[in-house]
């Protein structure tokens, strides 16, 4: 005897990404350098040497800016490129289904350098698109916003999360997103 299982009524069926993970467009519209662009793949250490893996000296974050095209080391400046491929990505979500989709907001495509007092509009249009094309197919966004990416000139110029400054700054990225977009 087979049992068929169904999801409960109002269960928000979709699926979840991170904007320095499948975003990509790193250098378009206006983002400046985020942390995860200057983050090195480190194919040559072991995966399990998790302290290795997530170093990040001056002189790897110098050899980053001074690689601006590398792709290949920098794989997250690419992503899968929802950048670009946003409404197609979107669609086939709504093929599968999808009620929901959670997502971050890439905070340094707000505010490249993350100090400014003005957003980059270029940046907030980009997700006034991906949201109006998910409200096309009735796809409810869930935006997270992330305090793990930030602006790299945040960390080279006020050494990030260490220097207080740094919450106003989140703070001023957060009061934006939720004006915006409520």
């Amino acid at each position: 005897m087979s049992e068929t299982r169904t999801f409960p009524e109002g269960f928000l069926w979709g699926g979840a990404t991170a904007a320095n993970q499948f975003e990509g467009g790193w250098n378009e519209g206006g983002k400046g350098w985020s942390v995860s662009d200057a983050a090195r793949s480190h194919l040559d250490i072991d995966v399990q040497d998790y302290a290795k893996q997530n170093e990040v000296l001056s002189k790897d974050i110098e050899i980053a800016l001074a690689n601006p095209d590398d792709l290949k080391h920098y794989p997250k400046r690419h992503g899968s490129d929802f950048y670009h491929h946003y409404k197609e990505d979107i669609a086939m979500m709504a093929e599968m289904g999808f009620k929901v989709f959670r997502m971050s907001i890439a905070w340094s495509r707000i505010y490249p350098k993350g100090d400014e007092t003005q957003p980059n509009e270029e940046g907030l249009k980009f997700y006034d698109n991906v949201f109006n094309e998910l409200k096309k197919y009735n796809i409810e966004p869930l935006v997270t916003i992330s305090h793990y990416e930030p602006p790299l000139h945040l960390c080279l110029e006020y050494n990030c999360w260490y220097n207080r400054k740094t919450i106003d700054f989140f703070m001023n990225f957060t009061r934006t997103i939720v004006d915006r977009y409520g």
